[in-house]
This record gives C-alpha cells, structure tokens and sequence, in this order.
C-alpha cells in the first residue's frame, strides 16, 4: 500500500542511491528467483543502515521513489518495516526469530485517557493472556511495563530497530526490559485516541508467531474474540473512565495501520455516544456536516456535528485519508452509512472543496457548517464540561 510522503530533493548518498536501485530491481523483477536475488541485496544494505543509524539514507530513498517510481516505494518501505520489526537472534546456541508487535486499544472518554507506567501484576496478566490467546506455545513474551500514547510511539526506522533489539533480547532472557522512559514526550489529550501495549515476541528459528498460524483451526477472528472476553478484564483498570475496544496484537507497522483505520469509525461512534451523553438528547437531534479539506490536494474530511434546529456546530473529528486513498474512493458513503447506524437521521455533505485551514489563534480544526462554511466547534456552555477535540 502507498505511503504518504513529503518529497525531498537533496543530494542523496551512496547507500541511499544503492538502496533506490536494488528497490527498482526488485519491483520489477519477472519472478520468485530474480526477487529473491535483489531482496537479498536489498536486506543486506537495510540491516547495515540500520545497525550504522544513518536514518537519513532510508528516508532519502523513499523520498526519492515517491516521486519516481510508486511500486519500488512499496517494496522498499514494506522491507525497511521488516528490517526494523524483526530479526534473528541466537540464544544459547539456538536461532530464535524476533518480532516487535503492538497491541492498539481505541478509547474514549469525557475524562483524560490514561499512558503510562502498567503495574506489575497488571503486566504479568496481560502476558499470560498474549500467551494463551494471541501468541504460539512455542513463544517467549517481553512486554513494555507502559501504555503508549500515539505521541510517544519510536519516531523512526532506526528507533524501532533499536526497541526491537532490546525487547527481543529480554524476551530470550525471560528478563523484563529495562527502558528510559523518564524522557516520554507529554501526551495530548483528546476524546477518542488510541493507546498501545508493545513487546516482542520471540520463537525458535521457523516455528509459528501466533496461534492462527498454529494447525489447531484457530482463526484471527477467534483469537481476537477470546483476547477481548479474557484479557479486557486486565486491561479495565489501566483504561479507568474511559470505553475501550481492543484490536489483535501484530507486527508492530502491520497494527499501527490497523489501528490508524480502525480509530476512524470507532471516533465517529464515539462522537455521538459523547453529544447524547453531555448533552442528554438522542442522536436523531444531532446533524452531521461532512466537507473534503483539500491543500495540494484532498487531505482529509472533517465532519462537524450539531443540532439540527440550530447552525451552530457543537463539535468535529476529523477523517484522515490513508495509504492510496483519494477522491475516487467512497469514503463519503462510509462516513455516511456509519453515523447512519449510529442514529444521526441528518446528513449534509458538501461537494465544495474546503481550503486547509486552522484556527489561527489555537491551531484547533475548521468544520463545515450546514452553510458551508468553516467554523470553530464550540460546545454549549453545560456548566463543567470541557469540550475537546476527537481525533
């Protein structure tokens, strides 16, 4: 899938040339030999960029292909993310393969979503829960004591790397891992957000990651199902006050998009569930505005939700495109069908393009009214309620 990227036109180097072209060759290679031959080369470079740190050829020569050549983009991003979420370890003489995974768990609340510091018994529980629902028998678990919020995800391939390294070796250990997290970035608060739970997971050289690729007739879904029903009860008192809806622990890129796509619909949801609460009328009350935001251009929807007797617009979230998304694909009629299921009778969508804009005054989102204009989301004065941006 096609990732978003700024374009950079700087003097690229040597490793950063070498990695567009071994890229290229393997994008367009006619067959399994021929891209077995440029992916050897191609992971070879990766690993030893990544070892060196050099950060800066990586996005270089994805910079480069975007503008140049789509589908060599995609070969080179899909195997960066591979180099920095997983490796082989030995351990004691035996070769283990290593997986940086993440555990996303969307939450809303008319209070702040927690991050931070998982206690001890809480950690030991959601291990045993990976373990027995999510993870093979022949898998050792390490688990980060700490809930993750979006801004205090690693910020780069080479960050990645590193925590893979670190957890995969203390997984091997049975040690847990012993990271600097007094230097967490402040985290922002919103209704509607994500959190993380991330580890590693390692298993001998060859053997099965996760129980769905176990030969048991375990299927995703399953495994998803008995996460949910068994390991939610661990996970309720790291997420006090807040609604929560666990997703399925993968490889660490693989569930950051799945988190990405799924926080869409879930804040949508949670948009209504919070105006019926705050505001102690039903959903047929509320009417939703729905506008493309465009720059260069179409960046994302914004949909502003208010009363249907009024043009006042009480609150917005925002709808980021994602991966190859574009204005030919129906995102309008998803939006649409899903604030439909959730009780919202009025739906104005405009076919106007929306400039890019913020508040210039508190950088919050413009929203689109019934008029077609854009305005704050500001909430009725209701005494102690404090309104807050979803995303």
């Amino acid at each position: 899938m096609k990732r978003n990227r700024l374009s950079s036109r700087k003097r690229m180097s040597s490793d950063a040339t070498e990695l567009g072209r071994l890229a290229i060759g393997l994008a367009e290679s006619g067959g399994k030999l021929e891209r077995s031959f440029w992916d050897n080369q191609l992971v070879e470079l990766i690993d030893r960029i990544l070892q060196e740190g050099v950060e800066e050829d990586l996005n270089a020569a994805l910079d480069r292909l975007f503008d140049s050549h789509a589908e060599a983009h995609d070969c080179l991003a899909d195997a960066i993310e591979a180099r920095a979420e997983s490796c082989v370890m030995t351990h004691q003489a035996q070769d283990y393969d290593i997986l940086l995974f993440n555990v996303p768990l969307l939450a809303w609340s008319r209070f702040s979503i927690p991050a931070g510091t998982i206690p001890g018994a809480t950690l030991q529980a959601l291990k045993v829960q990976l373990g027995a629902h999510v993870f093979s028998g022949a898998s050792q678990i390490s688990l980060v004591d700490y809930l993750y919020s979006p801004d205090q995800l690693p910020r780069s391939f080479v960050d990645t790397w590193q925590l893979m390294r670190d957890l995969g070796g203390a997984a091997l250990c049975g040690k847990a891992p012993k990271l600097d997290i007094s230097a967490m970035p402040e985290t922002n608060q919103f209704l509607s957000d994500t959190r993380y739970l991330i580890g590693a997971v390692a298993v001998p050289r060859g053997m099965p990651i996760f129980r769905w690729n176990e030969a048991d007739d375990v299927s995703r879904e399953s495994a998803l199902k008995e996460w949910v029903k068994q390991g939610g009860p661990s996970l309720e008192p790291l997420l006090a006050g807040c609604a929560f809806q666990p997703l399925l622990a993968d490889a660490y890129h693989a569930a950051c998009r799945l988190a990405d796509m799924a926080s869409r619909p879930y804040s949508l949801r949670a948009s209504v569930s919070f105006l019926q609460t705050t505001l102690g009328k039903p959903a047929e009350s509320l009417r939703a505005v729905v506008g493309g935001f465009h720059d260069k251009r179409l960046e994302e929807y914004r949909i502003g939700f208010g009363p249907r007797n009024d043009e006042a617009i009480y609150h917005g979230i925002v709808w980021p495109l994602l991966g190859s998304e574009d204005e030919t694909t129906d995102v309008i009629g998803e939006v649409e069908s899903i604030l439909r299921e959730s009780g919202i009778k009025e739906v104005i969508v405009h076919n106007q393009q929306f400039p890019f804009e913020f508040c210039d005054d508190c950088g919050a989102p413009l929203y689109p009214n019934a008029e077609g204009e854009t305005v704050h989301a500001e909430m009725p004065d209701l005494g102690n309620t404090n309104s807050q941006t979803l995303h």
